[in-house]
């Protein structure tokens, strides 16, 4: 025991000192930076008008005889979204208006023209650009829609109340007919906590968490066995260190660089997070952290550290039969096709998280750690599932665990070609773990 510890603290030590691995983790950071800066940067860039300390982007509106669209359409605007600010002009005065644009009095204009053949007039946007952003015409397209149905509608026999119920939009809630059956609390609870945008954020990140900590160390795990075994360094550690002990000892010590590397990512996600112009968009976002499961965050954790232990250990078994690292890419190809199958298979299932794909992956090692992930966070999965799912996983683990084993401890002594099943297999006979 003392020996694996000296392994891992060795595996990490000298590890977290290379310059791949710091430069690799100052370039995340710096994307990470970026990402989470980017409306911040796109507005500074674009000359945005919104006021210095944050307020609302001041739109001209040139009403005319347009006086009931131009109050509607202030009044709805502002229950839409507090970003824009209209700013009333009785008469069109081009030179005035354009003078106020150039000054930045107001970043454009609107204003209504007749238009042969209907009742609404044409709504005509002007600003020192050839294009009105996306979430300005979303919004003011949501805005003119009431008034719009008004126009209309204005000489049929409608009372407010229905015009009003014409301009609402149908709302679809879900249900589950099984959960009927348990008398609905428990899964009405379910089904709340998995329309919550937090649980969405949450899982997202666990199943990209997941994905870049199995890729990056899973293949440094290969890489540094196979690198030690083609320099006959193996043949000195091994007088030393047990195969097992090493083994084990490279896969702790991978896991702690990649908790190391996660952690570090985090700080620099919180610290951008904090910043004054970011505090003020994630107050807009109104998650609420309290509609987290802590079961979500709990086997969520289970599941992120056993099935990265089941691919390490797989890594770990196939470098040690690889004789060069330039055959390493080859051999590790279907680890590595069976990790990208579970991170895929997550991805293109959150909108579905109760489909039959996701309940079979549930019970198969190989995909259950971002499978489970999903359904506990977005779906409606069962604790019996959950459990029976942790347990072929933890089974599956002990299983490939033992076999890696024997094949690291027969491999790493195996030089020229690449052994064969029947010469590994005879081999492995030969030692007991």
């Amino acid at each position: 025991m003392n020996n694996m510890w000296t392994v891992i603290r060795f595996t990490f030590m000298n590890k977290v000192r290379t310059k791949s691995f710091v430069v690799s983790t100052l370039i995340f950071a710096l994307l990470i930076t970026i990402g989470i800066n980017i409306p911040f940067l796109i507005q500074l860039f674009s000359g945005d008008s919104n006021d210095a300390d944050g307020g609302p982007v001041r739109i001209g509106l040139v009403y005319g005889e347009q006086t009931e669209i131009a109050e509607e359409l202030n009044s709805t605007l502002g229950n839409i979204t507090p970003d824009y600010e209209l700013v009333k002009y009785e008469a069109l005065d081009e030179n005035a208006l354009n003078q106020d644009v150039a000054e930045g009095v107001i970043d454009g204009y609107l204003r209504f023209e007749a238009q042969e053949g209907s009742s609404f007039p044409a709504v005509i946007y002007s600003s020192e650009e050839e294009y009105i952003e996306p979430q300005l015409q979303a919004a003011l397209q949501a805005a003119l829609q009431g008034p719009k149905t008004r126009s209309v509608v204005n000489d049929l026999t409608l009372t407010d109340e229905q015009i009003n119920e014409i301009n609402t939009p149908v709302q679809i809630s879900t249900n589950s007919v099984a959960d009927q059956t348990d008398g609905g609390s428990e899964a009405d609870g379910l089904m709340k906590a998995a329309d919550e945008p937090i649980n969405f954020i949450i899982v997202y990140a666990l199943v990209i968490l997941f994905f870049v900590t199995l890729m990056s160390t899973g293949n440094m795990i290969a890489s540094e066995v196979t690198t030690e075994k083609s320099s006959r360094i193996m043949e000195i550690l091994i007088t030393s260190v047990s195969p097992l002990s090493q083994m084990f000892g490279k896969v702790i010590g991978m896991f702690l660089l990649g908790l190391t590397q996660i952690a570090s990512f985090v700080i620099v996600a919180v610290i951008n997070l904090m910043l004054p112009h970011n505090v003020d968009t994630m107050a807009k976002l109104d998650l609420d952290f309290s509609a987290v499961d802590p079961m979500l965050l709990i086997f969520g954790l289970l599941f992120y550290i056993f099935g990265y232990f089941l691919y390490a250990v797989l890594f770990a078994a196939v470098g040690s039969i690889v004789s060069r690292t330039e055959d390493l890419g080859q051999a590790i190809m279907p680890i590595t096709m069976l990790s990208l199958a579970a991170f895929y298979i997550a991805i293109f299932s959150l909108g579905a998280p109760n489909s039959t794909l996701m309940k079979v992956s549930s019970f198969i090692p190989f995909f259950s750690p971002t499978s489970v992930i999903v359904r506990m966070g977005l779906g409606n999965a069962p604790m019996w599932e959950i459990l029976v799912s942790l347990g072929i996983l933890l089974v599956a683990i002990l299983v490939f665990g033992w076999l890696s084993a024997k094949i690291y401890r027969t491999g790493v002594l195996m030089y020229g070609k690449r052994p064969s099943f029947k010469e590994l297999r005879k081999a492995m006979k030969a030692y007991k773990i």
